[in-house]
């Protein structure tokens, strides 16, 4: 792109940087600390905007990395906001519901200074949900008055939006048609294989069988189920439901979780954590699309290859775009002080993905340049744009 030294020094650098000790008192009386982070990348088009996750593997040079990835996403999708990201190393599961909330509020004491509706809007992330946003909006609200808008995420009965928790599925699924109509495909019978049954994967699963794919393999962390001739999926959610896993389901043959990778598929979507598929794997993904649900699944390496083998990868800043994109509505609608009905969050998400796709599309086809690419060529064209627009 050729944005000159200067202007890429300033695209890399993050804004802010900060680490936090969190301090809280056990159920049995311990005193235990955490330590939390909140990467703020870039603001130049409008206040910055990432998740929160609580994962022991949190730190800073995650944060900083999944910060970057958020100021080009919402840039590709067009949204007036930067990128930001943090969360605090924690395994959520060893701690009580009232240890979590003490938790969740005191790091919010720590950096209730650098968010806002207007600052920084955090949201939900690996391990953290509509309660913990809640618990974020209260306690910040605490300093600051009623402000719903300081995140997004909520629970709809706290000024959350309709349509949010399956906003990146159905993101993924408004991408995927545009892809298969480019490909000659119909969505109708394509083969699909989905890793990772979290809040993403497994609305992933649901909505495109409700739009005729066929499930043909499906992961989560305790391990995979295949069926080439498709699996039950209502039965499958029921199966979850009771069990808490895939694992033990009847209708598909057993197998380890990264096996569901190279399953014998259409589409595959990557939906639960970054890097699982380095060059290694990428060799034997039989996939003819990558859909990228996760952040990050694919390395840079894999990426090549896939290229040279002519596996259509769509870039996570494009294709997971559906919740940041159903976020930013949350937001507005929290201040303007209005509800959005169901049909309108999805008729304006298909619209957003849509024009998204449509624009890097164009890059990819003018420049003849792969779309993740081509998406960054969007991106930081625009976020470049109004860098050097509002002055150094």
């Amino acid at each position: 792109m050729d944005v000159g030294e200067r202007i890429e020094r300033l695209l890399i650098t993050p804004l802010r940087e900060l680490k936090v000790q969190v301090s809280i008192e056990l159920d049995n009386g311990e005193i235990r600390t955490f330590t939390g982070y909140r990467c703020q990348h870039d603001n130049s088009r409008g206040p910055m905007k990432g998740g929160l996750r609580y994962h022991p593997q949190v730190d800073a040079e995650e944060s900083q990395g999944l910060a970057s990835l958020m100021t080009w996403k919402t840039a590709v999708v067009n949204l007036p906001y930067g990128g930001a990201k943090g969360g605090i190393a924690v395994d959520p599961s060893t701690l009580s519901h009232k240890e979590l909330e003490r938790l969740t509020r005191k790091f919010v004491d720590q950096i209730h200074e650098v968010i806002g509706p207007t600052r920084d809007i955090p949201g939900p992330d690996m391990n953290t949900n509509p309660q913990v946003m809640a618990w974020l909006m209260d306690q910040y609200s605490k300093y600051n008055g009623h402000s719903p808008a300081v995140v997004t995420g909520k629970p709809v009965e706290l000024y959350g939006s309709r349509g949010r928790e399956s906003a990146t599925a159905r993101g993924l699924l408004a991408i995927a048609r545009q892809i298969l109509r480019d490909v000659g495909l119909p969505l109708q019978g394509t083969r699909l294989a989905v890793h990772g049954f979290g809040n993403v994967g497994s609305h992933v699963a649901r909505l495109f069988h409700e739009a005729g794919a066929v499930l043909v393999g499906v992961s989560d962390v305790h391990g995979g189920l295949l069926n080439e001739a498709g699996l039950d999926v209502p039965a499958l959610f029921e199966h979850v439901r009771r069990h808490g896993s895939v694992k033990g389901f009847g209708g598909g043959r057993a197998c380890a979780t990264e096996d569901i990778l190279v399953a014998d598929c259409d589409v595959l979507v990557p939906a639960a954590i970054g890097g699982v598929i380095d060059q290694h794997v990428a060799k034997e993904v039989r996939a003819r699309i990558v859909l990228e649900g996760a952040n990050a699944p694919c390395t840079p390496e894999a990426d090549e290859l896939f290229e040279q083998r002519g596996v259509l990868v769509v870039p996570d800043i494009l294709a997971n775009a559906g919740g940041v994109t159903v976020s930013y509505f949350e937001w507005v609608q929290n201040l303007q002080h209005v509800s959005w009905d169901e049909e309108r969050v999805h008729q304006e998400l298909e619209r957003v993905m849509a024009e998204a796709y449509e624009k890097v599309g164009q890059i990819s086809r003018s420049r003849k340049l792969p779309l993740r690419t081509s998406a960054y060529v969007l991106a930081i064209g625009r976020v470049g744009k109004a860098t050097v627009l509002r002055g150094i």
